[in-house]
């Protein structure tokens, strides 16, 4: 079993790496709020980064937010950095897990995936990388199993909700759940909505290599993955969705290879039937819809080229009408914001013959949360935390680099994101 506790050799639950990005300076002050929720109701954490004195700031201004002046005092800081193996593997022999906060993965995430597997940290990331992911399973995942440590990809808004809410519908449906599509949508408030940069850079960099994945894919010379009852049907690039009333395109992050990669381990490792996957996205009316197909004329251009790719990196405002930005969304913008993920099931029902006939049972989920980015993916990679330190007895027997829904499916991690504002739900 994996060592989920502290010792004076290894001070800190979790050390948060990169809590100075965009995203880390969420993460710090969602651990902040929840250092109850710690064993036995503490929770040992530190801070880590290139540069101590914006660390320094990140914790006083989560101090100032949350109105807990004893952060400044009780939040030690780690100096660390990605181009430094030696103080990677110091801030890895401190800490029990390491949430790592510092993309795009692609260029910087392996380094702290080989300093945590090589110093007996488990590491949690949320990177919507596919190759990223997928890379480090092949390259990293038999070190991982011998030395007991957890890498877990995908702790954010990618891709907890849909790889949960996949397992989620299934533990809910009554009989043998064959098949799942999923509708993702997003509300804003008046301020509009907005994305950092960085989720723009890791999906330029992502389409750029997009062989290079299908390559890494045919390393593995995995076995097409079983099926039961009737094959899901592929919609296409784009159609009118009368469930949610909009116009729908397939959903193009990491959600549909992760929610496949979870299926394959539960299908070997605990003999269950997988579930067959398509994930879509609401994209709402007509003028969205002209928006994003010239976006994404003009995207799929840019992105084949050196020059075109440095155009898109250097203006993100320009090229995405203002949806992804150098700056982040501010918080009120936040405030306003949501996502909600409607899943569609379809299996046999209990007592019917899953090789007779198609079939007939139906069910429909909800997965519903606050601004994904910033509010829902800090709460998803600390209660994914969280679950490790408390329920090691529920997770996979070996180490290894995992999916969510691999490590979680027989956790509470569910009921834990329901109690902190992503709600899952059966209609």
């Amino acid at each position: 079993m994996a060592c989920v506790e502290t010792s004076s050799s290894r001070p800190y639950h979790l050390v948060i790496f990169g809590a100075s990005g965009f995203t880390g300076q969420f993460v710090v002050e969602e651990v902040a709020r929840t250092v109850s929720e710690g064993p036995k109701g503490n929770l040992k954490w530190a801070v880590a980064g290139r540069s101590k004195q914006k660390l320094e700031k990140v914790v006083e201004q989560a101090a100032g937010v949350l109105g807990k002046p004893e952060l400044r005092k009780e939040v030690d800081i780690i100096v660390a950095d990605v181009a430094d193996p030696d103080s990677l593997a110091a801030m890895c022999k401190q800490a029990v897990i390491v949430l790592n906060c510092v993309g795009p993965y692609r260029f910087y995430g392996e380094p702290v995936v080989k300093a945590c597997v090589e110093n007996g940290a488990h590491q949690l990331d949320i990177s919507g990388e596919p190759q990223f992911l997928e890379g480090m399973q092949l390259n990293y995942d038999s070190q991982a199993a011998d030395k007991g440590v957890y890498i877990i990809g995908s702790c954010g808004f990618d891709s907890i909700p849909a790889d949960m809410g996949v397992v989620y519908t299934r533990d809910q449906f009554k009989g043998t759940l064959t098949a799942v599509e999923s509708y993702l949508t997003f509300g804003s408030g008046p301020d509009g909505t907005c994305i950092h940069d960085g989720t723009w850079q890791s999906a330029v960099y992502g389409f750029a290599d997009s062989q290079k994945l299908q390559s890494l894919r045919r390393k593995f010379n995995h076995k097409p993955l079983p099926y039961v009852g009737s094959r899901i049907k592929r919609r296409g690039t784009l159609f009118f969705s009368n469930d949610i009333q909009q116009y729908t395109v397939p959903f193009m992050g990491s959600d549909p290879s992760v929610v496949k990669r979870t299926q394959r381990f539960l299908e070997e490792e605990h003999k269950e039937t997988p579930v067959q996957y398509g994930a879509y996205a609401g994209i709402g009316g007509v003028g969205n819809l002209i928006k994003l197909m010239f976006t994404g004329m003009i995207f799929w251009f840019l992105v084949k080229f050196s020059f075109g790719r440095n155009l898109l990196i250097k203006h993100p405002e320009l090229f995405s009408f203002g949806l992804f930005s150098k700056a982040g969304p501010t918080r009120k913008q936040m405030e306003g914001s949501s996502f909600q993920f409607a899943f569609y099931g379809e299996g046999y029902p209990e007592g019917e013959d899953p090789s007779q006939g198609k079939p007939a049972g139906k069910i429909r989920t909800l997965v519903q949360g606050p601004e994904c980015g910033y509010v829902a993916t800090p709460i998803a990679m600390v209660q994914a935390a969280l679950t490790i330190l408390s329920e090691s007895s529920a997770l996979p027997k070996r180490g290894g680099v995992y999916t969510p829904g691999a490590v979680f499916a027989k956790t509470t991690l569910v009921d834990r994101l329901n109690k902190h504002g992503i709600q899952f739900s059966v209609l």
